[in-house]
């Protein structure tokens, strides 16, 4: 069985895992993911099955997209109710800056923090790629067009002294990439996702890999000049044949709603993510939802049913009905 065939049996399986019952037939949400190899597919694909299960009303129509960008960008056209984005990128889209320049997304409101995904670098275990500086010339997948982990490439690449023109880049998604990186057609791809991922612990099945640890100077240029990073190490042991922990850098994914989503369904996402937390672990790699967690370094307002939830459970978040850009980098709690 290919990669890209057990990457469908794993998620079909997550899928019947948490198939508890049939969802209402009204009140249906878009729900914007990502592609089928990695964490946003998987989660959302649980987490709607027991959203469905809480609360009959509301049906969860699942998106799968190139990522975070085009999530955020198609929240704020209308074309989707929620989705998850990592938060590097909505700090961007909230702002109107960077690949959103002229598209301030006003309308995006947080749910919660999620977890911490990692970014990674794979290539194969013969391969004479050690480092970043040695990307050069080779053969890379930065992620898709409108993904975050593109954005991830290219900030990770720019503070090693490279670009897109120094290397031979394509854009291709997480089971894609680790099907060509396992048939010899790419040298390395980049994965922005909570570890493990599924498309690497696939190819890793089938094929020797390593994953780059990023030095001290990059993580410490990445934490400095782009807001949104956290040092973090993928453990021994995550991945077959891993025997040495990595260093690497990472960004909180994050649930978000359209500030249009009614506040009685805000508070239920809320409510959902947090009662479910423990069976939400079964979809990713995530840990149990920690409240900190989820309403700390949050870079939008959140969604008033979100914050309702919350303010029930002694949490103070910021909200902001008028779409007012700016940071809101912590909630107090009560």
């Amino acid at each position: 069985m290919n990669i890209k065939k057990r990457m469908l049996s794993a998620a079909a399986a997550v899928c019947c895992l948490f198939c508890l019952c049939s969802c209402g037939r009204n009140g249906t949400l878009l729900f914007g993911t990502g592609n089928i190899g990695g964490n946003y597919y998987s989660y959302g694909s649980a987490y709607a099955q027991l959203l469905g299960r809480d609360n009959e009303k509301i049906k969860i129509n699942i998106k799968d997209t190139a990522g975070s960008a085009a999530n955020l960008r198609l929240i704020q056209q209308g074309f989707l109710d929620i989705a998850v984005s990592q938060s590097d990128t909505l700090i961007d889209a909230w702002n109107g800056k960077g690949n959103f320049s002229g598209m301030q997304c006003s309308g995006i409101r947080a749910v919660a923090g999620l977890y911490t995904e990692e970014c990674q670098i794979i290539v194969r275990n013969d391969s004479d790629i050690q480092t970043v500086a040695d990307l050069y010339e080779k053969k890379v997948s930065v992620g898709e067009k409108e993904s975050g982990v593109r954005k991830n490439a290219e900030e990770i690449l720019m503070v090693n002294g490279l670009n897109y023109n120094m290397i031979d880049e394509s854009y291709l998604s997480f089971s894609d990439s680790a099907e060509a990186l396992e048939n010899r057609s790419i040298d390395a791809f980049f994965c922005t996702a909570g570890a493990p991922t599924t498309a690497v612990t696939e190819l890793a099945k089938e094929t020797d890999i390593r994953i780059l640890s990023l030095d001290d100077r990059t993580v410490e240029r990445m934490i400095k000049e782009y807001p949104g990073y956290t040092a973090c190490i993928i453990p021994a042991g995550t991945y077959s044949g891993q025997t040495d922990d990595i260093q690497t850098v990472g960004v909180k994914a994050v649930l978000v709603a359209s500030a249009g989503v009614s506040t009685e369904t805000g508070r239920q996402l809320a409510e959902t993510l947090f009662s479910h937390s423990s069976e939400l672990r079964y979809a990713t790699s995530a840990s149990g939802l920690d409240r900190d967690f989820a309403v700390s370094d949050i870079p939008v307002p959140f969604h008033s049913g979100a914050a309702a939830w919350y303010a029930e459970h002694g949490i103070t978040v910021p909200t902001d009905e008028n779409g007012k850009t700016g940071s809101y980098p912590n909630a107090a709690q009560d």
